[in-house]
């Protein structure tokens, strides 16, 4: 996640136009959002007498922008606010609604205005597949964007050289309470066989934070005449893309296979140990992710939590995660499966909540500029984008 007390800012190429944001991750507590909120810095003598806009858009992506069907581009716009920064159309202090932009108005001087945008509740998170190492162009994700740009108006056409964009990212966190514990069972009957097999399978909470390794209650109780002739548990990534097919891509992201046995009439009670993470799944095409901002890393997705009452059809991509439990038993025709599975959650903790105060003290911007990274050119930089130079900004107060 973003570093506490971090402004990040852009500027323009043609220095019209700069963002400084307070942070780049925006929580999603189900009944509410946080908002997204920034600062807008502007150059009278660049503008030239254009407007400034500023925009927040949630984009579905399922293929390259360069790529159409009969002129049916491959994105879907899910949202889509925009607002006039300049010139104001309210008083400037009557725009500023955090203490974050109360500051950077302080720093940034006359020529800085605030925006504010305010999430419906009914929008997905940030999630992507992960591409193929062969696959290029954009990726299928749901990613979030702010954009602020000058014009003569809203709807004209807008110069490259006049715009800027930052990516930001729509998070959700593990829910409060411990909800109850997951735990599934059945009984299966065979032919020739006057007792059945009984399997059972708990873990012992309903959420796991990634990087924790969960633990597999299984209890086998066979009091058939079959052998079982072994044992395997994996951990299930469930992606369904329900905006525009409702396909659902499953993919095991953790295995475990010990070669354990249960002969007729005997039982088995065993704690078995899983632990998903995106390390072991890195070279693998259509692993859900959460989403990242540039040449940042990320982990597997998180379970979507959605509001109640709200359409599965427009959240884009929907994660879920389950234990599977498959027991292979043997038989004169040859082996068959008894399976089970556990559903559980698996997401980021709430992190420590940071004072406003302390990050007003603390305040540090940085240049969100792709060059600083090692092994980049200034040349490989986002288009239409330069970083935040000191020549636009004024002195610090």
């Amino acid at each position: 996640m973003s570093p506490k007390n971090v402004v990040f800012k852009k500027i323009c190429k043609d220095k019209s136009v700069g963002v400084y944001m307070g942070k780049r991750d925006f929580v999603d507590r189900v009944d509410s959002v946080d908002p997204v909120d920034g600062v807008v810095i502007i150059d009278p003598e660049a503008l030239q007498g254009r407007k400034v806009f500023v925009t927040l858009s949630c984009t579905f992506r399922y293929g390259r922008d360069d790529m159409d069907v009969m002129g049916i581009a491959f994105r879907r716009e899910l949202y889509l606010s925009t607002r006039q920064v300049y010139p104001p159309l309210q008083d400037r202090e009557k725009g500023v609604h955090t203490r974050v932009q109360a500051k950077l108005l302080r720093k940034l001087g006359d020529n800085a205005y605030p925006f504010f945008f305010e999430f419906p509740d009914n929008l997905p998170c940030s999630v992507a597949l992960q591409p193929a190492a062969h696959d290029v162009g954009k990726q299928c994700a749901v990613e979030f964007e702010i954009q602020a740009f000058s014009a003569e108006s809203q709807d004209a056409k807008i110069r490259k050289r006049s715009m800027v964009k930052l990516m930001l990212r729509k998070v959700q966190y593990a829910p409060e309470g411990e909800g109850v514990a997951p735990s599934v069972e059945t009984t299966r009957d065979f032919v020739m066989s006057d007792k059945p097999l009984h399997v059972k399978a708990s873990l012992d909470k309903e959420i796991y934070y990634h990087g924790e390794t969960i633990k597999v209650h299984v209890n086998v109780k066979n009091d058939s005449n079959k052998n079982i002739k072994n044992i395997i548990l994996s951990v299930d990534q469930v992606s369904t893309v329900v905006l525009y097919s409702n396909d659902a891509y499953v993919k095991a992201v953790a295995i475990e296979e010990q070669g354990d046995s249960v002969a007729p009439g005997g039982t088995l009670d065993k704690v078995y140990k899983l632990l998903p993470l995106l390390a072991n799944n890195r070279e693998r095409r259509g692993i859900a992710l959460d989403g990242k901002l540039k040449h940042e890393d990320t982990n597997l997705a998180s379970s979507s939590i959605i509001k109640e009452g709200v359409l599965k059809e427009v959240m884009g991509i929907m994660v879920s995660y389950r234990v599977m439990v498959k027991l292979i038993v043997g038989g004169m025709m040859g082996s068959s499966e008894v399976g089970l599975e556990v559903p559980f959650k698996l997401m980021h903790p709430k992190p420590d909540a940071v004072k406003e105060g302390e990050v007003e003290e603390e305040m540090e911007f940085q240049e969100f500029k792709r060059s600083y990274l090692k092994g980049m050119n200034d040349d490989e930089e986002e288009e239409g984008n330069v970083s935040g130079g000191e020549d636009m900004a004024p002195k610090e107060k």
